[in-house]
């Protein structure tokens, strides 16, 4: 057996359950916690990440126990569908777990990938810019930064009046099971080409949605332009905790980029969330977007509070 066969003297490991969510929780809150200062993630997240559909807990997923029977590692890798990508998370202080678990993700990333028909596999970890440790280690086993996310902010202060008009724009809620299909083919179309984007059938796409604990179906808009479906917006409550709005996502076909389709729907969800009571609104955005999203964000006030770099590897 080789040492990164072994866990450490008095650890063990198994596949995490459902009920295990609060503890993994308390182990995330501690990580991040010590890199940026907050804790970065809720109960609810945590519950729907051990949920998401075609996840295997017992194959994809790995949580590490001391002596005493907590949590002090955890680890991921989620598939994308068949295809070549899949993303991998690694979460622990003790540097000795990092290295024991990063063995078991990009093994069982190699396992998805061959499953899926692919000599190779592209592996993702997303890794906060800060943490200096993290990011030696995913250097050091042939990552390298791929993308860099910015978090990205604006404050309410009072009420924020809804967007003024474009021409020949409607919105659409899709409480209406035919403009949640439209809205789904916005979203595979004005995606297409974005970073680590696999695109979805309608029913992987509607389960993934249903399955989220932070999101309703009132909660996501179709823009129509010219009667034609044009962009899309998705609101959850990922940001409850905070008392922000979040801007899941937010696309727009590229045959109606240019006419003031995103710029409506990001005004449409300031509007909405100052009327709900939020602070403020949050999204993340891809630095290296096709679309100038980055700038369109800036214009209207929103500003960058965390930065999050994917660091990217290809395994054979």
């Amino acid at each position: 057996m080789s040492a990164m066969d072994a866990l450490p003297a008095g650890h063990t490991v198994r596949p995490p359950r459902a009920d295990d969510a609060e503890p993994i929780l308390g182990l995330v809150h501690a990580c991040t916690t010590a890199v940026v200062g907050f804790a970065d993630y809720t109960l609810d997240e945590m519950r729907d990440e051990l949920a998401r559909p075609g996840f295997d807990l017992a194959r994809d997923a790995w949580l590490v126990l001391d002596a005493a029977g907590a949590p002090v590692g955890y680890a991921t890798a989620n598939g994308k569908g068949g295809s070549d990508q899949v993303d991998v998370e690694v979460v622990s202080r003790d540097p000795v777990l990092v290295d024991w678990l990063f063995t078991r993700v990009l093994r069982r990333a190699r396992e998805l990938g061959r499953a899926g028909g692919h000599d190779a596999v592209t592996v993702d970890h997303g890794v906060y810019r800060d943490d200096v440790a993290l990011r030696e280690r995913v250097a050091a086993l042939g990552f390298e930064v791929a993308t860099t996310f910015h978090r990205m902010r604006v404050d309410h202060v009072g009420d924020v009046p809804p967007p003024a008009p474009v021409p020949g724009l409607v919105l659409r809620q899709a409480v209406d099971p035919q403009v949640r299909r439209a809205a789904h083919e916005v979203w595979n179309a004005s995606f297409a080409g974005h970073f680590g984007f696999v695109p979805k059938t309608y029913g992987e796409w509607h389960e993934g949605q249903d399955r989220k604990s932070v999101f309703d179906w009132s909660g996501l808009w179709l823009a129509e332009l010219d009667g034609r479906p044009a962009g899309f917006l998705e609101r959850t409550d990922q940001f409850a905790d905070e008392n922000r709005g979040y801007v899941g996502h937010l696309g727009v076909r590229a045959g109606a980029r240019g006419r003031g389709v995103a710029k409506h729907l990001l005004g449409h969800a300031f509007h909405l969330d100052a009327r709900d009571g939020r602070v403020g609104t949050v999204l993340h955005v891809d630095s290296n977007n096709p679309t100038p999203a980055l700038g369109l964000y800036e214009s209207v006030g929103m500003r960058p509070v965390l930065v999050i770099d994917v660091w990217r590897g290809r395994f054979g």
